[in-house]
């Protein structure tokens, strides 16, 4: 049985070239190109409609008495736990599998996960089925990468990459947009069996058109294998070296601290502004979701724009644009938290502000900062290091904001009566630690080894 199971996920065996001239191969790869990279970049925007389903539901599933805010931060965290265990796994299984397999079973896992959710009532049941999707969320970026890897040259992957990494501001978009409609109609069971058969319809589009190798469809391989595959003892050596300069570097811890503060406010505004607007603003569950899906569609801009932001305007340095954003980010928590009653232009102000920052922060803290200064061969190391702190930040988050939010609830008539007091503070706080983190690293020079 386990070795079927093997079999299955491995990689296409290339299958024999089809005879076709070489403009007709260049052609076929070329549609098969963008084949892979618009079914990656679809099906991971697709993964995250499944993953944020339960940040539209919350004030529903509270205001029927189902979970508490307390549970409902230990579900949310238990899905940051497992995620960050699963990208770290499922990095290395990608790396030897057929991806496409690989990736459309992740997301029909976590869509058949969001189908259940729907008739769960169950605190545990809830908790485990939300931590199983979260493992197999990470099978998503992990292909997506593959993928790219397999299907464009060097030169071409840094801008496929680059518009890739925008799909999970569009899955965010999506989420805030398609769930909310559903949850605002229908009520918030429906709102996970719309995100599930949105999961499903995603699992067929990769199914049909995220290819695994170039060989596998008679094709060439895109890069030529290098002609040395092991490494002598020598390279081993040193990359064991680098690995090990990486861990004993103050500054890459310095800087996964700086971003797993920075990810407490990325996921405080991601899993619990719409129950923030909702409770404390009256909003509909419509409008909160339209204000917070603002900050997704900006945060495209704001991913898409820091790497020349960065390289044209400060002249590679990352220090000063993170400086700027990280202030920016703290300006837009500050202006969505502490001006009282409803302010629809205002609100969507912040989310522009606060979108924007996000999505150049995730480029410099969550990664890039760590890896300018980590040794050349050792950058996925310091890239790991970054992203675990990064979602065992998210996780605590998520705990620690639905205590406060319960701890500091009161009812009267009857109705629920939220004081966001230390909500507040809590959120602006972690941003501004982040900011503070990240001055304490602003010369750190470069240790990058050949």
């Amino acid at each position: 049985m386990l070795k079927h199971i093997i079999d299955f996920y491995k990689v296409s065996a290339p299958a024999p070239c089809n005879g076709e001239s070489l403009p007709e191969q260049k052609h076929q790869l070329k549609r098969l190109q963008w084949s892979t990279f618009l079914a990656a970049t679809l099906g991971y925007s697709m993964y995250y409609v499944c993953r944020l389903s339960l940040n539209i539901v919350k004030k529903p599933i509270v205001d029927e008495g189902i979970f508490s805010e307390t549970e409902l931060g230990i579900i949310g965290s238990v899905l940051f736990f497992t995620y960050a265990i699963g990208k770290f796994s499922n990095g290395f299984l990608a790396d030897r599998s057929n991806i496409n397999r690989f990736m459309s079973t992740g997301l029909l896992v976590t869509a058949l996960v969001n189908l259940c959710l729907g008739f769960v009532n169950s605190f545990i049941l809830f908790a485990i089925l939300w931590g199983i999707s979260g493992w197999f969320q990470s099978m998503g970026a992990a292909s997506c990468v593959v993928g790219l890897s397999r299907w464009f040259t060097d030169k071409e992957r840094g801008s496929f990459y680059g518009f890739w990494s925008a799909s999970h501001n569009i899955g965010e978009a999506m989420t805030f947009i398609i769930v909310a409609s559903i949850v605002s109609a229908l009520g918030w069971r429906y709102g996970f069996l719309g995100a599930g058969m949105v999961g499903l319809v995603g699992t067929l589009l990769i199914w049909r058109f995220f290819h695994d190798t170039p060989e596998s469809k008679g094709l060439p391989p895109v890069n030529a294998p290098k002609e040395k595959k092991v490494m002598s003892a020598l390279e081993t050596k040193e990359f064991n070296r680098a690995q090990k300069a990486v861990l004993r570097n103050p500054a890459i811890w310095i800087l996964a601290l700086s971003s797993a503060f920075m990810y407490i406010s990325r996921y405080a505004v991601n899993s619990w502004g719409i129950f923030y607007l909702e409770a404390q603003k009256g909003y509909s569950t419509l409008d909160a979701s339209f204000i917070i899906s603002i900050s997704s569609v900006c945060g495209i801009i704001g991913t898409m724009l820091s790497g020349v932001i960065s390289d044209k305007l400060f002249k590679g340095r990352r220090n000063a644009p993170a400086l700027i954003f990280g202030l920016m980010n703290v300006l837009a928590l500050c202006l969505f938290l502490l001006v009282p009653g409803v302010h629809f232009w205002l609100d969507a102000l912040a989310m522009i502000l606060f979108g924007i920052g996000i999505g150049v922060l995730i480029c410099f803290l969550g990664g890039l900062m760590a890896v300018d200064i980590a040794p050349r061969n050792a950058s996925g190391a310091a890239l790991g290091v970054v992203g675990i702190a990064s979602y065992i930040g998210a996780g605590l988050q998520d705990v620690m904001s639905g205590v406060l939010i319960e701890g500091h609830k009161t009812v009267v008539n009857g109705v629920d009566t939220y004081d966001f007091t230390y909500i507040n503070w809590f959120w602006i706080g972690a941003a501004l630690l982040s900011v503070v983190l990240a001055l304490l690293v602003w010369n750190a020079k470069s240790a990058a080894t050949e």
